[in-house]
């Protein structure tokens, strides 16, 4: 038996008591008969399963603890709670054994929604709902809470990309020349980065992971989250992995998430052109991480699908060029590795 057959074997063993404990604490009354399906798989270990019994839907988050831990999971979900943003509500969580038992927010995402083809009008109030969220939850950041953002953490996710993305996509290693350059490249990013104000980081911010619903969206894969830099999850959920806004719906939609978090205290910078400055660096960090990690899902994980993705990242890159002289160290790279638009 394969690790998700043994993992299954555990799961379908240890739902029937979670279910009585959830059913008996929230005075459903008895438990009925349902049915389990797959809900959906991450990039990571975990794996998500719907339970069904007609009346209620409820989502079992498969974590296997020696590859998952789990407890990030539900102390960021209190944070979030506590801010007012809807997270799914834990019934029963096993951290021993790696299963939560959750509360099911639809089956609909922001990215669904959007390849649905709804229309303009509806894309623009997610959006801004979501805006609205992430503020909400910035504004309760304190420091001390979460760990640090901090240059450890940064340059372990630049180095992603030469060891993963250059070293085996590309199939080779970085020239003296190119070298230098990354060097520089890394020196301009965390010099912007590291001079961020701090908040809460989800560190996922993105279509993906935000739940279509008629009030606000249900936010979910929040596990990673940090204390970091103010730009990071505004600028991620506006450079998606999976679909794109022009660079001026872009860079308005930013300017829309500037106003709200000026207006509601959280430390952006006085200036706007500032604000989009640090978000241009910030998101060309994310950037390279994200390719070198889709490389990473690749070649050691052997999921393809991802890396299918990587001529939008190289895209966003080479537009960041475009608009940032400090940026030239990045063109050169690019350049050098053959990665166009």
């Amino acid at each position: 038996m394969g690790m998700m057959d043994s993992r299954q074997t555990i799961l379908h063993e240890w739902l029937p008591s979670a279910l009585e404990t959830a059913y008996r604490e929230q005075g459903w009354g008895t438990v009925p008969v349902g049915e389990i399906t797959t809900a959906s798989a991450d990039a990571s270990f975990r794996r998500y399963f719907r339970w069904r019994d007609g009346a209620r839907s409820l989502v079992i988050m498969d974590a296997p603890p020696e590859r998952e831990n789990s407890t990030p999971f539900v102390e960021v979900a209190g944070l979030l709670a506590e801010a007012g943003v809807r997270v799914p509500f834990i019934y029963v969580a096993d951290l021993q054994q790696g299963f939560l038992l959750m509360e099911d927010l639809g089956s609909h995402t922001f990215l669904e929604s959007i390849q649905a083809g709804i229309s303009d009008a509806e894309r623009q109030r997610l959006f801004s709902a979501a805006i609205t969220v992430l503020v909400r939850w910035q504004a309760t950041s304190r420091p001390g809470v979460l760990p640090e953002y901090d240059e450890a953490v940064l340059s372990r996710e630049l180095a992603l990309f030469p060891d993963w993305y250059v070293g085996k996509h590309i199939g080779r290693a970085m020239t003296a020349e190119e070298s230098a350059d990354w060097n520089e490249v890394c020196a301009v990013l965390l010099g912007s980065i590291l001079n961020e104000a701090r908040v809460f980081v989800h560190r996922d911010y993105m279509p993906r992971n935000l739940m279509t619903a008629a009030g606000e969206p249900g936010v979910l894969d929040f596990q990673d989250a940090l204390y970091g830099p103010v730009s990071y999850d505004a600028t991620s959920l506006f450079a998606d992995a999976f679909f794109s806004w022009s660079p001026d719906e872009r860079e308005a939609w930013l300017g829309e998430y500037w106003q709200q978090a000026k207006a509601a205290g959280v430390p952006v910078p006085d200036d706007l052109a500032v604000f989009l400055d640090q978000a241009r660096l910030m998101g060309a960090q994310r950037h390279l991480k994200v390719l070198g990690i889709f490389a990473r899902i690749r070649y050691r994980d052997g999921k393809a699908r991802y890396l299918e993705d990587a001529p939008r990242f190289v895209r966003y890159l080479r537009e960041a060029c475009a608009q940032d002289a400090r940026l030239a160290p990045l063109a050169r790279l690019l350049d050098s590795l053959g990665l166009h638009a």
